[in-house]
C-alpha cells in the first residue's frame, strides 16, 4: 500500500510539473502589405529619434556611465549629427552582433577541433581521451 502511494505522488508531481510548463504558441501568416507597411514605417523613422530611444534605455544610461560616458553629453553628440548620419550610425547599431562577432571563440574552437582529429589521427598526443586510429 506505502509503495502504491509514493508511486501515485511521484506520477501526480510529474505530471503537475509537465502541466505548469507547457505552453501555447500562437502564429499566423503575415501578408506582404503588412510588412512592407512595418519596413516603411522603420524606414520613415529619423535615425535621431531611433538613437534617442536606444539612449533613453536604463541599461543603456548604465554602461554609457559605467564607461565614463555623460549621457546629457552623449545626447548633445547626437543632436549635432545630421539626418544623414544619425540614420547611417542608427542602422549600424541595429545591424551590429548582439554578443560581438565571435572571432576568438571561433578560433578557439578552430584550434581544438584541429588538435582533436590530428590526435585521432595519431599525429600527436594531446589530449588523454581520444584513441589513435594507427
Amino acid at each position: 500500500m506505502k509503495r502504491l502511494q509514493r508511486l501515485l505522488v511521484v506520477v501526480l508531481t510529474v505530471s503537475l510539473i509537465n502541466t505548469t510548463m507547457i505552453q501555447s504558441a500562437q502564429a499566423a501568416l503575415v501578408s506582404t502589405e503588412e510588412v512592407t507597411r512595418i519596413a516603411a514605417v522603420d524606414q520613415t523613422t529619423s535615425g535621431h529619434a531611433r538613437l534617442a530611444d536606444a539612449m533613453g534605455r536604463a541599461e543603456v544610461r548604465t554602461e554609457m556611465e559605467r564607461l565614463g560616458v555623460d549621457p546629457a553629453f552623449a545626447a548633445e553628440r547626437v543632436a549635432a549629427l545630421t539626418d544623414e548620419e544619425a540614420g547611417l550610425l542608427a542602422d549600424q547599431i541595429n545591424s551590429a552582433p548582439a554578443g560581438g562577432d565571435g572571432g576568438i571563440i571561433g578560433a578557439i574552437l578552430l584550434v581544438f577541433f584541429v588538435l582533436l582529429i590530428t590526435d585521432i589521427l595519431g599525429f600527436t598526443k594531446i589530449f588523454p581521451f581520444t584513441r589513435s586510429v594507427r
